[in-house]
């Protein structure tokens, strides 16, 4: 026989204990190490994903590391290492996620080449099929690397799940010989657990009718296809083998007996010691969960395998014990242990702390379970034990343990592995209808345990062929519709043992070891040698198929040669600092500089034109300073007489303690907080970067997360054809004030997040934010790929794949880093849906480590988390395809013990809709009690936004709020400006910034002295854009005329209108360029000249932006426009601190409802600059008359063009006859009064409510306070609150189908009209059984009716519960009637119950 040189064994149970078949290629592996060595490479799905969760394998980097760098370039995902087995194989685990996004052309190709049907597959088909054939990928691309040159190469692939790899190999690699084997027909199992015979009427079943009657055509197809093409097809028991024949029309080329290894028990002596130590412990632990002591001496009987209740017998053997259980005279106690795996959270914490002491042991546990179950309720094991009496009452003879959790060592209660645990018990049960061998009783035999087992499985049939009269096995009939014969059968085994004698127990373990002798690996290994001497001779005979090494003649080495250029070498240089500049050091670490005018004057004095150099960086500025600048401004005592009054500031700011003790943890994508740190594009980002700093000015307990970006956003340079190009700049940490994270023993803090067939990490780093620290994520590390450094490489950078690994990271990822650093916050707060999967990871935290159910920890999740949405229209918010959610996220519907259509519904309006995105802002509501909007408006629009996500409810009835956005004042106000409110409102003006009462005082300055303030910095602005511009039009190679002209017609003395944000096409930068002709007469009036400032970028991917700003440059250099409409370009922090502190009119004109906030305009009135907007946004709460201009909030066109239309009428009308009129009149000073008063009332009336400090109070009145709250309520006496919610819905929702209307009266109108001075009245009575009278409430709506639709309400009235019976409740309303006219009224059931936070916390409905 041929054996082969390697073999690939591809199952997915290779690290992967889900099954028998585990145990099988487990223990084969030590014979298969010796066959050949490390020529043998297991091959599994890296289905864990978390390495920390790995339990079964360990990864090592250092195998064929060339190989495995050109597979990453092919596209293939993998881990590679050795399964964490006694025989430790190579092992590779596949990602086959990455095929998601092609697998309906993988599967179209399967059908064409083999007639696959895969056409009625699910997900659960699916990715099996993708897996195996991800398989075949890697199988190829190894043997192309390294074994072209070699024959005997067999790949063998284990059940349904991997026949693809057979396929794909056959078609790909066909000098691979194939091995498939099936261990159990999927058709088979199907029929058996349906309750049909198998084995009597196998001949009669049609397979394609059978797969059609039970929803498995592509399985089974699947199998029938990788049972005929493989080179060699194998099963591993006789009675399998007549199912292969009918079902896959092949008969198996060789069986292959199931085979135990030959070290299983070796040293009697340790067995005997590690089974009385191990019987002990066992006994302990049931003693604990019965509540009283057990015999030392009674029976331990286990039954063990896989959760089928009725295909693995578990019903009789109950039974069996339920009527052993009868006869209170039994000579002794019966401990019977059920070890199937089920859906647990973990270890039981009454048992666990009945072990531990902690609590009392008073009688038997609620449950005789060792675990947590999910829904415990629906379990079938528990409720047959229930309902059989099997309770562990203590005048039972027959105690019961359920123990459903994998026994590998780590399962929280015995922590023994499942043959350590085995070796405890006496006897084992397993009266399987369907088992095609039966690995669990050979495991019984191995270790001396007699047992029982069915003539229906490979294992039975074996015995009764081969092992005739042996003792140590019972082997039962499994006829059907026989089954009390069969528990007859178990009690009579049963009692046999319980009055065998020690010597008689012996004698039967030896037996037992005798028939293990026949099954040992070592001597079965023929049979699969057998197999794969089958498959090489076929696949012999295709060598001439193989493709040669293309240019195998002419490859010869070539000796490289060094060039001789220079090899550059770092060295690092760090200065030492005199006590006095260590302080400055200091400051340069603490952005709280970037908002304090005498700490940026203190920087910027050090060196001008290197402050402007470094882009106000301090940290920059400092690494630049010479010995001998150092040393000057050591010696320079006005200098170091500024420097201590800075910091003796900064050090009395930073020293006052917080008083607030619960943590806020805000999530953000971008964080605007200078100019030079550039992890920002645009409002969002300076709002997050201004909460930030306002958090540390409110001394609030706040902890920021984010992403720190290698290159930022992008930088904007203007070509000269007026093209926006996008250059990304590197920044350069090491000149940032970043503070590496540490933790206790010195070490980089780093989190790691599972992607396709790796693991990917990122550091943390801190930013400190004046008394608040800003903690960023950063995965340009050495220990990842290139494409996985490149994740934070940039800010809203690359496709949607790009998005969700970035978004991962900064959900998931900060989630980890707050776990890391110990950190604990009380409530968490998401700055738009990119951080949602934040929430996802916090689930999946309280049900892994917490041991809650889904609904438990999704209460506590929701209950301490606002989400705040910046976005108006659904298409603004990230959605992500499917197969993006599979690819990246698969393993988190199995961690949070879910179905994997319930997780994807979390994303979803419709959760029942698969063809719906994942989107961020869905799952961010979906896991938030609060969400709210930051605007007023835009607080409306979000609840019409998100209506369809409670169907029950208008939209004007959800709870969504809002919170209009704010600015920080000290960032944003001109420090001449806040020199004059410091003089004019006092030295502590900044706490009380948000009192109207204060800014009256305006009104109290001197015309003159706030004209001046704006002529000087109208000047500043002026002088700031002629370098700009210059600079900016010499880069992009204008004409030295052109840019002579623009600069020369720059005029500060003119009216200057400000128009600078995101270029996206809803702004409607191009209102003002609809009649060049009027405009031009606008900018060049000689007497009342007017200047138009744009700036801002386009995404790069916002074709339709870009061209609007081509077309604002290509006008602006019309001779007409030249200095009079300008682009400056690169619009940031700096820039845009600029023109909204030196403009007079800050104009925004978005397309109704579109602007959510825009805070710009609210950065201009700190500054006194008026507004000229749609009523739209912030300005719509903000506009004031005489203190800005606006443009009505309602349509009057729906076509938008005709909208456009008429609000650049308005704006030029508003221009010409208002705003360029008032500007320009002066009085004998020159000093525009009427202009000053708006200024002043902006001033007063606008400016207080636009604060920071503002939004922050809104935040703690309106959500903070009652989610903090709320969550102590939810969290005390170890969740109590969650779980009495929890229960209560649970209760409503399993009972909401079976309430109905018993009787229903209401006014006639058909026999007579109500009239003035009656009432409506209204009597209702429901069925409510299982429901509490309180549980539910009615309430009468009024509505109006548009366009032959109600969509809106007029009024509502909760109805009165008035009596109420066992299953019924009436209710009752009597309204006044005080309007004629026809009403549309209908009654609305709800759940309530005061422990909820709002209706739709819980909203199911009724309609009457």
């Amino acid at each position: 026989m041929k054996n082969p040189e390697y073999l690939f064994e591809t199952s997915w149970e290779v690290c992967n204990m889900v099954g028998g078949i585990y145990t099988v290629l487990s223990t084969k592996s030590i014979v298969m190490r010796q066959l050949l060595g490390d020529h043998y490479i297991t091959v599994g799905p890296d289905v864990v994903k978390e390495a920390h969760e790995t339990l079964y394998f360990v990864e090592d980097n250092d195998l064929f590391p060339e190989w495995r760098e050109r597979a990453l370039a092919q596209g293939l995902k993998f881990r590679i290492g050795h399964w964490k087995i006694d025989s430790s194989p190579i092992a590779i685990l596949v990602d086959y996620t990455p095929l998601y996004q092609t697998k309906n052309e993988i599967l179209g190709h399967l059908w064409e080449q083999y007639e696959l049907d895969s056409i009625r597959g699910q997900w659960d088909y699916i990715e099996p099929v993708l897996f195996g054939y991800a398989a075949g990928q890697v199988i190829e691309s190894f043997c192309n690397f390294y074994l072209q040159q070699t024959s005997n190469i067999v790949a063998q692939f284990h059940e349904w799940m991997t026949g693809s790899g057979v396929l794909y190999l056959k078609e790909h690699c066909p000098q691979i010989a194939t091995v498939f084997t099936t261990h159990a027909t999927y058709l088979g199992r199907a029929i058996s657990g349906n309750g049909l015979p198998l084995y009597d009427n196998l001949k009669s079943y049609l397979p394609s009718v059978m797969a059609m009657q039970f929803n498995v055509v592509s399985q089974q197809s699947m199998e029938q296809k990788a049972a005929k093409n493989a080179d060699a097809f194998t099963t591993v028991s006789d009675i399998t083998a007549q199912e292969c024949e009918q079902f896959l029309y092949r008969k198996p080329d060789v069986v292959t007996k199931n085979g135990i290894d030959h070290t299983f028990r070796q040293d009697e002596a340790a067995f005997d010691e590690q089974r009385k130590a191990t019987r002990a412990q066992i006994l302990k632990i049931a003693e604990t969960l019965c509540g009283e002591a057990l015999d030392p001496n009674c029976l331990m009987v286990l039954n063990s395998g896989r959760y089928e209740f009725k295909n693995k017998g578990i019903d009789l053997f109950i039974e069996a014990l339920r009527r052993l259980n009868e006869d209170k005279n039994l000579p002794r106690t019966v401990l019977a242990v059920i070890a199937v795996p089920g859906n647990i959270a973990g270890p039981s914490k009454d048992l666990q702390h009945r072990l531990d002491g902690t609590n009392a042991i008073m009688g038997h546990t609620d449950f005789p379970a060792t675990h947590h179950i999910f829904e415990y309720e629906n379990d079938a094991i528990l409720n047959t034990l229930r309902n059989s009496g099997l309770q562990n009452d203590a005048n039972d003879k027959v105690k019961v343990m359920f123990v459903p959790a994998y026994l590998n060592g780590d399962d929280g209660i015995f922590n023994l592995t499942y043959s350590e645990f085995l070796s405890a018990f006496d006897f084992s049960v397993f009266p399987s209808y369907y088992e095609p061998w039966g690995y669990t009783p050979l495991e019984s035999v191995a270790l001396g345990i007699p047992t029982l087992t069915s003539d229906v499985s490979g294992f039975g049939k074996f015995v009764q062929q081969e092992c005739k009269g042996n003792e140590a096995v019972t082997v039962v009939s499994r006829l059907v519709g026989d089954n009390d014969k069969v528990i007859e059968e178990i009690v009579s085994a049963l009692r046999r043992f319980l009055n065998m004698t020690d010597k008689g127990m012996a004698i039967v373990s030896e037996a037992a070891l005798q028939v293990a002798e026949k099954l040992l690996w070592k001597d079965l290994i023929v049979s699969y040698q057998k197999a794969w001497d089958v498959a090489l001779e076929k696949a012999g005979g295709r060598h001439y198929m193989m493709e040669p090494v293309p240019y195998a003649d002419m490859m010869h080495e070539v000796v490289y040669q060094k060039n001789d250029t220079p090899s550059w070498k770092k060295v690092l240089v760090k200065p030492v600092y005199s006590p006095e500049m260590k302080k400055l050091e200091e400051l340069s670490r603490n952005i709280w500089w970037c908002w304090n005018v005498y700490a940026i004057e203190l920087f910027e004095s050090i060196d001008p034109e290197a402050w402007k150099a470094t882009e106000q960086n301090p940290v920059a500025l400092m690494e630049g300073l010479s010995v001998e600048q150092i040393k000057d401004l050591e010696n320079n005592s006005d200098f170091v007489e500024r420097l201590n009054k800075v910091y003796d500031q900064f050090k009395a700011y930073m020293a006052q303690p917080t008083q607030q003790k619960d943590l806020i943890a805000y999530f953000s994508m971008e964080y605007g907080l200078m100019k030079s740190l550039k992890i920002y594009s645009g409002g969002l980002g300076i709002l997050a970067g201004d909460y930030m700093k306002q958090a540390s000015d409110s001394n609030a307990n706040m902890v920021g997360i984010g992403l720190l970006y290698r290159f930022g956003y992008f930088a904007q340079e203007i070509t000269v054809s007026g093209e926006q190009r996008a250059e990304y700049i590197p920044q350069k940490f090491s000149q940032l004030p970043l503070i590496p994270v540490l933790n206790e023993q010195g070490e980089w803090v780093k989190v790691s997040i599972a992607f396709p067939g790796r693991s990917v990490y990122a550091k943390a780093w801190r930013v400190n934010v004046g008394r608040i620290g800003l903690y960023l994520l950063d995965t340009d590390i050495e220990e990842n790929s290139v494409e996985d450094r490149g994740i934070t490489s940039r800010l809203y950078g690359g496709d949607s794949e790009m998005r969700i690994k970035q978004e991962m990271f900064l959900g998931v990822g900060g989630i980890r880093l707050l776990e890391a650093m110990g950190v604990k916050p009380t409530i968490y707060h998401c700055n738009e849906g990119h951080a949602a999967f934040s929430g996802l990871e916090r689930l999946r935290v309280y049900i892994n480590k917490h041991n809650l159910d889904f609904d438990v920890a999704l209460e506590l999740v929701r209950a301490s988390t606002l989400f705040t949405t910046h976005t108006p229209v659904p298409a603004g918010h990230d959605a992500f395809e499917e197969h993006l959610i599979r690819t990246y996220m698969p393993h988190y519907a199995n961690r949070m013990n879910i179905s994997w259509e319930r997780f994807m519904g979390l994303g979803r309006f419709n959760p029942n809709n698969p063809n719906e995105k994942f989107s961020m802002s869905v799952l961010a509501t979906n896991l938030s009690q609060e969400v709210n909007g930051v605007s007023k408006i835009h607080g409306r629009v979000s609840r019409e936004m998100f209506q369809s996500l409670w169907p029950g409810y208008f939209a004007e009835e959800n709870h969504i709020g809002y919170v209009t956005n704010g600015v920080h004042l000290p960032t944003w106000s001109n420090r001449l400006w806040q020199s004059l409110y410091k003089d004019t409102f006092g030295p502590d003006y900044i706490d009380n910034q948000s009192d109207v009462k204060m800014w009256e005082r305006i009104y109290e300055v001197p015309d003159e002295a706030i004209w001046s303030i704006r002529k000087q910095l109208k000047h500043e602005l002026i002088a700031y854009l002629g370098d700009k511009i210059k600079e900016d039009m010499r880069q992009r190679q204008e004409s030295p005329k052109l840019i002579m002209q623009t600069v020369n017609s720059l005029n500060e003395n003119a009216l200057i209108v400000g128009f600078a944000r995101r270029f996206a096409t809803y702004k409607r930068a191009h209102l003002l360029f609809g009649n060049l002709e009027r405009l031009s007469q606008l900018v060049n009036d000689p007497k009342r000249p007017v200047i138009f400032l744009f700036a801002g970028k386009a995404h790069p991917n916002d074709k339709a932006g870009q061209d609007l700003i081509k077309m604002i440059i290509d006008i602006s250099r019309r001779p007409e426009f030249i200095g009079k409409i300008l682009f400056i370009s690169n619009y940031d922090m700096e820039l845009g601190g600029r023109l909204t502190s030196g403009v007079d009119v800050w104009l925004n004109t978005p397309t109704r409802p579109l602007e959510a906030s825009g805070t710009s305009g609210e950065k201009a009135v700190m500054n006194g600059v008026l507004n000229f907007s749609v009523l739209d946004g912030w300005w719509a709460e903000g506009y004031r008359p005489d203190a800005g201009w606006a443009i009505q909030e309602k349509r009057t066109y729906q076509d938008q063009r005709y909208q456009d239309e008429m609000d650049a009428e308005t704006i030029y009308n508003t221009l010409e006859n208002e705003i360029v009129p008032l500007y320009y009149a002066r009085n004998v000073h020159e000093v525009p009064t009427g202009w000053v008063a708006s200024m002043k009332k902006c001033l007063n009336e606008i400016s207080p409510r636009f604060t920071m400090k503002r939004m922050m109070d809104d935040y703690f009145e309106r959500y903070y306070n009652k989610l903090i709250d709320r969550t102590h309520w939810m969290r005390a006496n170890r969740y109590q609150k969650a779980f009495e919610i929890n229960a209560w819905k649970t209760r409503v929702r399993n009972n909401w189908d079976r309430v109905e209307v018993k009787s229903l009266l209401l006014p006639d109108t058909n026999v007579r009209p109500l009239t003035f001075g009656e009432q409506f009245i209204a009597e209702i009575t429901l069925l409510t059984p299982d429901l509490e009278p309180g549980d539910l409430a009615i309430e009468l709506l009024f509505g109006r009716k548009n366009n032959d639709m109600v969509n809106e309400i007029t009024a509502v009235h909760k109805m009165k519960l008035v009596d109420s019976g066992d299953g019924w409740v009436k209710y009752y309303i009597k309204v006044p009637i005080t309007r004629a006219g026809v009403y549309d009224f209908t009654f609305r059931v709800y759940p309530t119950n005061k422990m909820l936070p709002h209706r739709q916390d819980f909203p199911l409905v009724k309609w009457i």
